[in-house]
C-alpha cells in the first residue's frame, strides 16, 4: 500500500515537474519572442529612418545634378549662339569682300583698257614727233645719231683733255710720290740675302725641260699648285732650279716636298697636285711632332705632355726677327740652366720654362692674344705644372716675376736675342705685316683661306661659293682692298683677288 502511494506521489511529482517545466519555458520563449519582436520593430524604425535619409541625399544629388546638367546646357547653347553669330558676320564679311574684289576687278580691267588706249596714243604722238623732228632737222633718225654720239665724243674729249692739263699742273707731287712708293717695294723686295733666304725655298730640278710640265697647258698645273699651298712658284731663266716663295715656311717646305716628289713622280697634273700636297702635310706635321720631341729631350725635359711638344715643334718653322725661334728657345734652355745652377734655383723648371716661353708664337697667328697669353692658355689647357708657367710668362714683363726662374727666363731670352748677329727687326716686321693682311682677308665671313704673295704685294682669297655670290665676291674685294687701305701702312699698292670655284663632284660606278 505504501509502495503504490509512494510511486503515486512520484508519478504525481514527476507530472508536477513537467508541468512546471513546460510552464517555465513556454514563459521564457514568450519573453524572448517579445523582445527579438522589439528588436525588429526597433531595426525596421532604424531602416526606415536610413531610407529617409538615403532618400533624401539622393533627391538632393540629383537636383544638384539636374542644375549642373541645365547650366552645361545653357553654356554650350550660349556658345553655339556665339559661333552661329560668328560664322554669320563671317559669311556678311566674305560677302562683302566678295564684292570688294568684283569691283576691284571690274576697275583693274577698265584701268587695263585705259592704259592700253593711253599706250596707243603715246606712240602715236611718239611718230608723230619723230615725224616732225625729220621734217625740221631734215635728218633721217640714224643720222641724228650719228650727229649726237659725235657731239658726245666732243664733249668728253673735252673733259679728258681738261683732266691731263689738271694732272700735269696739280699733280706733279703725287706722282712723285707714287714714284717713290714704287722704288720702296723694289728695295724692299731686294733688299738682303738674309731676306730671300727666308722668304724663299729653291727646289732642284733634273732639267729645265721640267719647267713646262711644272706650268702645265695655259698654265692650269701651276696655277693648281699655287691654290692648294699658298705659295709663288717662280719659274724664270734660272737653269736647274725652281723658287718658291711664301713669308710662311710652313708653307714653303709643303710646297717643296710636295714638288719634289711631283718631279720625282714625273706625273703633274691638277688631280695628283692635290694628293701630293696632302700627303706632304702629313708629312709635315710628323716632323714638327719630331723636332718638338727632339728638342725636349735635347734640354733633358721629360715630363711634357705629347700635344705640347706636338706644339713647341711647329716653332721650327717660324722666326722672330729673323731667329729661328725653336733654336732660339733651345740656347736659352741652355743658358737658364746654367743661370740656375749658379743660382741654386730649380734647374729643370727654368730650363722649360724657357723652352716653352715663346709656344704662343706657333698659333699665334689663328688664335687672338699676344704669344705669351696663347702659350699660358696652351700649357694650362694641358697640365703643365704652375711654376713652369710662372716662369715663362713674365719674359715680356706682361705678368710680375713670381719666381727666381722667371727672372732667370727673362735674363736667358735678352742674352739669347741680343748677342751679335741674332735678329733683324724689319724683317720681323715685314713678315707681321703680312700676316696681318692675311689676317684682314680671313675676317670676313665666307673666306675659305687667303695667301699674301709677292712681298705683300698680292693677296689671294679664296672664298666658299655656297655662302658668296659672284656679286659678293666683287663686292667683298672692294671692301677687303678699303680695310686695307685704312688698317695697313704699306709702299706701292697690293692686289686683292678674291677667287670663287665651285666643284660638283659625282661618282660613276
Amino acid at each position: 500500500m505504501s509502495l503504490k502511494v509512494i510511486l503515486l506521489l512520484a508519478s504525481a511529482a514527476g507530472l508536477a515537474g513537467v508541468a512546471i517545466g513546460y510552464f517555465l519555458r513556454l514563459i521564457i520563449s514568450l519573453g524572448k519572442k517579445g523582445s527579438m519582436e522589439l528588436e525588429i520593430k526597433q531595426m525596421m524604425l532604424e531602416a526606415k529612418e536610413d531610407a529617409k535619409k538615403i532618400t533624401a541625399e539622393a533627391e538632393k544629388k540629383a537636383t544638384e545634378t539636374m542644375q549642373e546638367i541645365r547650366k552645361e546646357i545653357k553654356e554650350k547653347e550660349e556658345k553655339t549662339k556665339q559661333t552661329e553669330n560668328r560664322l554669320i558676320k563671317k559669311e556678311d564679311l566674305l560677302d562683302k569682300r566678295q564684292v570688294d574684289i568684283d569691283s576691284e576687278v571690274e576697275n583693274i580691267k577698265t584701268k587695263i583698257i585705259e592704259i592700253k588706249e593711253i599706250r596707243e596714243r603715246a606712240d602715236k604722238l611718239e611718230l608723230e614727233r619723230k615725224e616732225s623732228l625729220e621734217k625740221i632737222t631734215q635728218l633721217t633718225e640714224e643720222e641724228a645719231k650719228q650727229e649726237l654720239f659725235t657731239l658726245i665724243e666732243q664733249k668728253f674729249e673735252d673733259d679728258i683733255l681738261s683732266r691731263i692739263r689738271k694732272i700735269e699742273t696739280s699733280g706733279t707731287e703725287r706722282l712723285e710720290n707714287k714714284a717713290k712708293n714704287i722704288l720702296s717695294t723694289s728695295i724692299q723686295r731686294l733688299a738682303s740675302s738674309v731676306a730671300s733666304d727666308i722668304m724663299s725655298t729653291s727646289v732642284t730640278i733634273p732639267n729645265d725641260e721640267i719647267k713646262g710640265k711644272i706650268i702645265g697647258k695655259e698654265g692650269r698645273n701651276i696655277k693648281a699648285f699655287e691654290r692648294v699651298t699658298g705659295v709663288e712658284v717662280i719659274v724664270d731663266d734660272t737653269p736647274g732650279a725652281i723658287t718658291i716663295s711664301s713669308f710662311d715656311p710652313v708653307r714653303r717646305q709643303v710646297a717643296k716636298m710636295a714638288l719634289e716628289e711631283l718631279i720625282k713622280d714625273g706625273r703633274i697634273q691638277p688631280v695628283k697636285i692635290e694628293k701630293i700636297v696632302e700627303k706632304a702635310q702629313l708629312d709635315i706635321n710628323k716632323i714638327i711632332k719630331e723636332k718638338g720631341e727632339q728638342a725636349a729631350y735635347e734640354c733633358g725635359i721629360f715630363n711634357l705632355d705629347p700635344r705640347v711638344m706636338a706644339i713647341l715643334g711647329r716653332l721650327h718653322f717660324r722666326t722672330s726677327y729673323g731667329q729661328n725661334v725653336l733654336q732660339h728657345s733651345i740656347e736659352m734652355a741652355h743658358i737658364a740652366g746654367m743661370i740656375a745652377e749658379e743660382l741654386g734655383a730649380n734647374v729643370s723648371t727654368a730650363k722649360a720654362g724657357a723652352l716653352l716661353h715663346d709656344i704662343g708664337k706657333s698659333v699665334d697667328h689663328e688664335v687672338a692674344g699676344t704669344h705669351v697669353e696663347i702659350g699660358r692658355r696652351i700649357l694650362q689647357k694641358f697640365g703643365t705644372n704652375e711654376e713652369i708657367i710662372k716662369a715663362m710668362q713674365a719674359h715680356h714683363e706682361e705678368y710680375p716675376y713670381e719666381t727666381i726662374e722667371s727672372i732667370i727666363v727673362q735674363t736667358a731670352d735678352s742674352i739669347s736675342g741680343a748677342r751679335p748677329g741674332a735678329r733683324r727687326d724689319s724683317i720681323e716686321n715685314y713678315l707681321k705685316r703680312l700676316e696681318d693682311l692675311e689676317a684682314i682677308a680671313n675676317s670676313f665671313k665666307g673666306v675659305e683661306k687667303s695667301y699674301a704673295l709677292q712681298a705683300g704685294r698680292e693677296i689671294r682669297i679664296f672664298v666658299t661659293p655656297e655662302q658668296v655670290t659672284d656679286l659678293e665676291a666683287k663686292t667683298m674685294a672692294h671692301e677687303i682692298a678699303v680695310k686695307i687701305e685704312n688698317d695697313l701702312k704699306y709702299p706701292g699698292e697690293i692686289k686683292v683677288n678674291v677667287i670663287r670655284e665651285m666643284r660638283a663632284v659625282e661618282v660613276a660606278r
